[in-house]
C-alpha cells in the first residue's frame, strides 16, 4: 500500500480550512441582526376620575341678533345719552348729530316750497281767467295754452319742491339717532365730538329677546348637530344649572383652518342670569338621554399631539404591553381644548399611549417607550 505524500496532505489539510471558511461566510449572511427598538415618548394613562358628557363642546352665549348703530348722514356728534352696558328700550334717543346745517337745509327747502306754493296759485288763477275769457271769444287760444302749460309746470314745481323739503325734514331727524330694538350696548365705536360719516357704527346693540349659543362643531360630532335636534347647555358661572338649548342653525361649511362648523344653539328658557358672553359647554342630544341625564364616560386627557387620524376617524398609536409593538386605534373625541383633547372611548386605563412623533409611526414597529422629558407640559 502506498501512502500519500507529506505534500499531498498539506493540500487536502487547505482545501479543507478554506472549505470552512466559505461555509461561515455562508452562515453569517443568512443571520441579519434585527434592528433596536426605536425609542418613543408614551406615558401610560389613566382615567381623571370624572365623567365627561359625550360631545361636550365649548360654547359662548350671544343674542341672537346684534346690529350696529349708525346714523343716516354725517355730522359731528354732540351728545351721547348712553354708555357700555346700558339697557335701552325701542325708540330711546343714544346720540345727537350737530343739527346746524340740517336746520338751514330744512328751512332753505321748506322757503323753496313755500315760493312754489305761491307761484302754482298764481298760475292756477291765471288758467281760471284765460279759460272763461276763452268761452267768451275774448282771447286766442294760444294765450289759453300759455296758461296751461305755465300752471302745469307750477304743479310741478310744486311737487318738486315739496319733496326736497321732506328730505330735508328726514335728514334733520336723521341728526337723533334712535335705538330701533330694545337690547344692551355691547361695545361704543365713537365718541363725543367726533365727526362721522353716514353709516358709520357708533355703538353695537345686542337685541333683548332670544339667546343663542356659539359653538364650533368637529367632524366627529357634526352628525349629533343638526338642524332641530335638542342639546343640553350647562355654564361655568352658573354651576349646578343645565339649560335646554335646540340647533337653530349649522353652517353648511367648515371653516378652512379649523376644519370646524359654526353652530348655533336657541336656549329655551334662559333666564335674567344668563348673561352674554359667558362661557358654555354643550352637550349634543344624541348624547343626552330623555330623562335628562347625560351617557357617561371614562375620560382620557391627552395633549393634542397625541391626536392621529385613521381616514377621517381620530385615533392614537397605542404601545402593546405584549410585545412593544405600535397599534393604531381609533378613539371617541368628546371635547377639544386649547392644548388637549378628551378622550370618551376607545382607550382602558393603563394603556401606553404615544404623545409625540405620531407622524413618523407605523403600525406593528417594535418600539421602546420612554417617558417624556418633561411630565408636566402632558399633564391634564
Amino acid at each position: 500500500m502506498r501512502w500519500p505524500s507529506h505534500r499531498q496532505v498539506r493540500r487536502a489539510a487547505c482545501a479543507v480550512a478554506l472549505a470552512g471558511v466559505v461555509a461561515l461566510s455562508a452562515c453569517s449572511k443568512k443571520e441579519v441582526a434585527a434592528p433596536a427598538p426605536r425609542p418613543v415618548v408614551a406615558v401610560a394613562v389613566h382615567a381623571d376620575g370624572q365623567a365627561m358628557p359625550a360631545a361636550s363642546l365649548p360654547g359662548e352665549v350671544q343674542a341672537r341678533y346684534a346690529t350696529p348703530l349708525s346714523f343716516r348722514v354725517s355730522g359731528k356728534i354732540i351728545e351721547r345719552r348712553v354708555r357700555l352696558g346700558d339697557v335701552v328700550k325701542s325708540g330711546q334717543i343714544v346720540a345727537l348729530l350737530d343739527p346746524a346745517d340740517a336746520q338751514k337745509s330744512a328751512a332753505s327747502a321748506q322757503a323753496q316750497l313755500e315760493a312754489a306754493q305761491h307761484g302754482l296759485l298764481y298760475a292756477k288763477q291765471q288758467l281760471d281767467r284765460d279759460q272763461a275769457q276763452a268761452k267768451e271769444n275774448l282771447i286766442a287760444p294760444a294765450q289759453l295754452e300759455q296758461s296751461t302749460n305755465a300752471y302745469a309746470s307750477a304743479l310741478a314745481r310744486r311737487d318738486q319742491a315739496a319733496q326736497q323739503a321732506a328730505l330735508s325734514k328726514n335728514q334733520l331727524q336723521y341728526t337723533t339717532l334712535v335705538a330701533g330694538h330694545a337690547g344692551v350696548i355691547t361695545a361704543e365705536q365713537a365718541d363725543t365730538g367726533q365727526n362721522v360719516s353716514a353709516g358709520q357704527p357708533v355703538y353695537n346693540l345686542a337685541w333683548s329677546g332670544d339667546t343663542d349659543v356659539l359653538c364650533d362643531v368637529p367632524e366627529s360630532a357634526l352628525a349629533a348637530f343638526a338642524v332641530g335636534q335638542p342639546a343640553s347647555v350647562t355654564l361655568a358661572a352658573l354651576p349646578g344649572r343645565r339649560f335646554t338649548a335646540r340647533v337653530r342653525e349649522l353652517s353648511p361649511t367648515a371653516d378652512p383652518q379649523s376644519r370646524t362648523w359654526r353652530a348655533r344653539l336657541t336656549l329655551n328658557e334662559p333666564g335674567p342670569d344668563v348673561r352674554l358672553g359667558m362661557t358654555a359647554d354643550v352637550t349634543s342630544g344624541a348624547a343626552w338621554s330623555s330623562n335628562g341625564a347625560a351617557n357617561q364616560n371614562a375620560a382620557f386627557i391627552l395633549p393634542v399631539t397625541a391626536l392621529f387620524h385613521e381616514g377621517r376617524q381620530p385615533a392614537v398609536w397605542v404601545v402593546r404591553a405584549a410585545d412593544d409593538t405600535l397599534e393604531l386605534r381609533r378613539v371617541t373625541v368628546t371635547r377639544y381644548n386649547e392644548r388637549t383633547i378628551v378622550i370618551g372611548a376607545g382607550l382602558k386605563d393603563g394603556e401606553r399611549v404615544v404623545l409625540q412623533g405620531v407622524h413618523t409611526a407605523s403600525a406593528g414597529e417594535k418600539v421602546r417607550a420612554i417617558a417624556p422629558l418633561h411630565p408636566e407640559d402632558f399633564a391634564s
